[in-house]
């Protein structure tokens, strides 16, 4: 197969499915199969021998392999990751603790913290200080760092993050730090701030190296268990990872870094809808990810997701900011709440039917699927419910009872309440819809945008059933859900550009402003950034993009300014300044004039160009060819069970219109088109709901 067409294969590990996704040329497959927790690179492995079966083909015509999880993610959720101390100067051992000093919630006294990932007794510190502007004030007491090395091992510590004060400044102490403790004792996973966050913010920083150090022995084992389990494969090719920017970057760095792929399944997510956007010319876009354990809500204008440089993980409290454990990367900006197919339902103390966020995962499963779960998942309502077509679920790879749904619904939540199994399961649907409707209100709300005036993009492989009555509620009038919806985020994996981004701080005021200095930083950082991208180009042309995070002197936050992609001059602070005061005056209605500015940070990303999508042409409708079947569909609303017609995808042309009720059913997922809506198929295979007219 080798030289007929470029072969492609993107793999999207999950809480509860693992997505693969082929392309042979033009031509793609997909798969999905159930994660394997203990072990994921098996369920990889797995999927990938019955896809390559599908096509024909073995491992060894891969020519590219992109691959995107969340195991880093869910280590720090479920407080898995390896057994990690800190580094810290002398004087700053809490700094875990004391944080920002700020309260997420002011007027909650019995405010819920999330747990640092590293305990008091496993945090230490050493004699040393470099000041601000990179000056040594007290030099590193080297032996200070070799004495912490016999508690570290009686400590059965497997990992150390070094957070020197000011290293993001001068990273000599912290480099000096890391090589003594090698010495004594070799093998030892090390990250230093300097290098994973070289920022200022000294609770971020600090926390950023801890979640690095704490998920590198898990990543890093797995992706070379990956490795070496591809090579006996006989595989020949490329291996990337994506990251939570959205970009993908090569295994070696993804292994030294892991904490720049929290969010790399999400990301992937963004992409695809991005690329959907562009497609068919839709500007405003409110992408809507509904995997088998989260889902994931993100804007998107002019076919461009928005980006942040701070996620929070394992927030205490589901919306607010400040209540997680902050992590300084590169991110597709989005809010993320545990609402997947997977996640539990059950009655509170104030008998209140709740979801989420513990997640049924993969073992053992809702209810539904037969492997010994006793508890009733959002899966299971919407099997009791008549949603889904029990017999070709997942492909008919799994074969679900739904007895045993409504047998787990009606035991947790139809008895306590007096309820029906099929009216719980409306219950729980509500409740999760509601959820993901609040979650999509407050991310509009934050980023300043009107919900309803965006199109709603549906993709993962529970978001199509959910997604018609999450629209209702947030006055959403169009939903689109794409074709391959159910493996969206692989798909968009294949359309990432390689791409990295390195922000650094070095502290200029405009009125004392260093051209040479400036200059000579970015391109420092530009060849590092090439560097890293220039192995997976592959000759293809890398591009750059520099930026400047600016504020007014004094202020608390920055905002982000592009710069010019050449060595700057004294000549370009006016327009600099103008394009600061405009974005400036975009976000805050006004400029301060003749204010004195301050640059923070500096920003270079280097990346090939994304693919690019053919825009589709406008297809002519038509009534939808007879049903493929019916199904006894359970609505809530009307209290009673009535009969709408079921549709197979690949049955219906492009054009094909139907009329809500009905479900659309497919082998990665199933689309529910409710009583608001009418649906057709557009020229790209994609079902476009649009709202009936009052």
């Amino acid at each position: 197969m080798r030289g007929k067409a470029e072969v492609r294969l993107a793999v999207d590990i999950g809480g509860t499915f693992t997505d693969i996704v082929l392309d042979v040329g033009e031509e793609r497959r997909t798969r999905k199969v159930l994660t394997t927790p203990t072990r994921p690179e098996q369920a990889v492995l797995d999927g990938t021998r019955l896809i390559l079966a599908d096509a024909h083909a073995h491992i060894s015509d891969i020519d590219v392999f992109i691959h995107g999880t969340t195991l880093a993610t869910n280590a720090i959720i479920e407080r898995r990751g390896a057994r990690t101390a800190l580094i810290a100067t002398q004087g700053f051992r809490d700094v875990l603790d004391i944080g920002t000093e700020s309260r997420y919630d002011q007027y909650d006294l019995s405010i819920d913290k999330p747990k640092p990932l590293v305990p008091r007794q496993l945090r230490f510190t050493v004699p040393e200080r470099i000041d601000a502007h990179g000056a040594v004030r007290l030099p590193l007491e080297e032996a200070a760092v070799r004495a912490l090395a016999p508690h570290l091992r009686e400590q059965k510590v497997e990992s150390v993050a070094f957070a020197f004060l000011h290293a993001y400044a001068n990273p000599a102490h912290e480099q000096r730090a890391a090589r003594i403790l090698q010495e004594e004792m070799p093998g030892i996973s090390v990250t230093l701030s300097s290098e994973v966050c070289p920022e200022i913010r000294e609770y971020e920083r600090t926390s950023t190296a801890v979640a690095n150090a704490y998920v590198q022995p898990l990543m890093d084992s797995y992706l070379a268990r990956m490795e070496e389990a591809l090579r006996i494969e006989q595989f020949r090719g490329a291996i990337y990872l994506v990251t939570s920017g959205g970009g993908v970057t090569s295994i070696a760095t993804a292994r030294r870094f892991p904490v720049r792929l929290v969010e790399s399944g999400p990301a992937g997510g963004a992409i695809f809808a991005s690329q959907i956007a562009a497609r068919i010319g839709e500007r405003k876009v409110l992408s809507f990810d509904m995997g088998g354990t989260t889902a994931k809500i993100c804007l998107i204008e002019n076919y461009e997701p928005e980006t942040s440089r701070v996620f929070e993980v394992d927030r205490a409290a589901r919306f607010l900011k400040g209540s997680g454990l902050p992590v300084r990367i590169p991110v597709i900006e989005m809010v993320e709440i545990g609402a997947g197919g997977g996640s539990i339902a059950r009655i509170d103390a104030l008998k209140r039917v709740t979801v989420g966020p513990e997640s049924a995962s993969s073992e053992p499963g809702p209810a539904c699927y037969g492997r010994g779960g006793e508890r009733p998942a959002v899966t299971d309502a919407d099997v009791a419910l008549g949603m889904i077509d029990p017999d070709a679920f997942a492909g008919g790879t799994i074969r679900l009872a739904p007895d045993l749904s409504k047998q787990a619904l009606l035991r947790d939540i139809g008895e306590p309440l007096g309820l029906s199994a099929e009216t719980a399961a409306y219950a729980v649907h509500e409740v999760v819809c509601e959820n993901m409707a609040s979650a999509a209100r407050v991310h509009a709300v934050e980023r300043g945008a009107v919900v309803g005036q965006h199109t709603l993009i549906a993709f993962g492989g529970a978001a199509p059933l959910h997604a018609a009555r999450v629209a209702e509620k947030i006055g959403v009038s169009k939903v689109i859900v794409p074709s391959h919806a159910g493996v969206g985020s692989a798909v968009g994996f294949l359309a990432a550009p390689i791409a990295y981004e390195l922000v650094r701080s070095r502290h200029v005021r405009l009125d004392d402003f260093d051209a040479a200095l400036v200059s000579g930083l970015l391109a420092e950082m530009a060849s590092e950034a090439r560097a890293l991208v220039a192995s997976g180009a592959a000759g293809a042309p890398v591009r750059e993009r520099r930026a400047a995070f600016m504020r007014y002197v004094g202020q608390g936050h920055e905002i982000t300014v592009e710069l010019p992609n050449r060595p700057l001059t004294a000549a370009d602070l006016p327009a600099i300044r103008q394009s600061f005061e405009t974005d400036y005056a975009a976000l805050f209605e006004r400029a301060i004039p003749g204010a004195a500015i301050e640059v923070l940070s500096w920003s270079v990303l280097a990346t090939t160009d994304a693919r690019q999508p053919a825009i589709i042409a406008e297809v002519g409708r038509k009534p939808a060819a007879k049903a493929a079947g019916s199904r006894q569909f359970f609505d809530g609303r009307a209290g009673k069970v009535v009969d709408i017609p079921l549709f197979r995808r690949g049955d219906m042309a492009p054009g094909a219109t139907i009329s809500g009720p009905a479900v659309i059913a497919e082998d990665e997922t199933s689309t529910f088109i409710s009583n608001s809506f009418d649906a057709y198929i557009d020229g790209a295979g994609s079902i476009v709901m649009e709202r009936k007219a009052a």
